[in-house]
């Protein structure tokens, strides 16, 4: 497979801030030494790579998640002359693993973090952020998993768990994403609003209603464009107009919820009402 790099950026709730992601895969590319203004969190997919940090070296292979600080001069490169390496990147600002901890910036005494669970978990948001960057989808689950980070591996203290009111949150930040589902607010200031942190927000959100804030909102958006196919609507259709990034953001969901595709389940209501 030849070389290639591929950057998105993903924004964070409709008008918040962006997030940068890469998809790379090297056979013999070095990196300049360099730094980085945000936190550079890796997680190598394929061969090793050798990264020079703080002063040694760093050595990564498959199902390694990589925490580089902000400020931090590194470079990297193949671990072998001829293996090469694939991973998964994303940029965040400090204050997204901060979140859902005590302190400003979490530190990582250790750059290399094993954690199999959160592995998985940030390389499937990756993949797909990357292909279809959602804002309300980003806001929710990348600074989820950057405070499961900080939380589990860094040595900043972990905020409460517990959310007085989760019920009656719930409740209201559900309405505001319903009433508003083609352009839904930031969680960030939904939170702002309700005097919590986005964080404490996403915690209670989760807890009373079992699913985060974009999962509720696809769903809850799929049950429109269901209505919308039943009018006879054609999917891309249906997918502007209940908020969907386009025709394959509503198939990806509606399969998810219903099993098949918007338009083998428009065919079959069409076919059902000939008889």
């Amino acid at each position: 497979m030849a070389e290639h790099a591929r950057w998105t950026r993903a924004r964070l709730g409709r008008c918040g801030p962006s997030l940068d992601l890469l998809t790379a895969r090297f056979d013999r590319h070095v990196y300049a030494p360099h730094m980085h203004a945000e936190f550079s969190i890796g997680v190598t997919v394929g061969g090793s790579e050798v990264i020079a940090y703080r002063g040694g070296h760093v050595h990564t292979g498959p199902g390694a998640i990589v925490v580089l600080a902000p400020g931090e001069m590194h470079t990297g490169g193949p671990a072998t002359p001829t293996e090469g390496y694939a991973y998964r990147a994303l940029y965040a600002a400090p204050s997204l693993l901060a979140d859902g901890t005590l302190d400003a910036v979490p530190h990582f005494r250790d750059p290399v973090v094993d954690d199999p669970e959160l592995v998985a978990a940030i390389r499937q948001a990756h993949t797909e952020l990357a292909a279809c960057p959602d804002p309300l989808e980003a806001e929710t689950r990348l600074p989820w998993l950057l405070s499961a980070l900080s939380r589990r591996h860094s040595t900043a203290r972990p905020a409460r768990d517990l959310v007085p009111g989760a019920d009656g949150i719930s409740l209201l930040v559900r309405d505001r994403l319903a009433d508003e589902l083609t352009s839904p607010p930031t969680l960030a200031d939904l939170a702002a609003d309700l005097g919590l942190s986005r964080y404490q927000l996403l915690r209670a959100f989760r807890t009373t209603m079992g699913v985060p804030p974009y999962a509720w909102l696809a769903q809850y958006r799929v049950t429109r464009a269901r209505a919308l196919l039943d009018s006879g609507l054609r999917p891309a259709e249906a997918a502007m107009l209940v908020g969907f990034a386009d025709q394959a953001h509503l198939t990806r969901w509606f399969r998810r919820v219903l099993g098949v595709t918007p338009a083998a389940y428009r065919n079959s209501v069409q076919d059902a009402a000939r008889y």
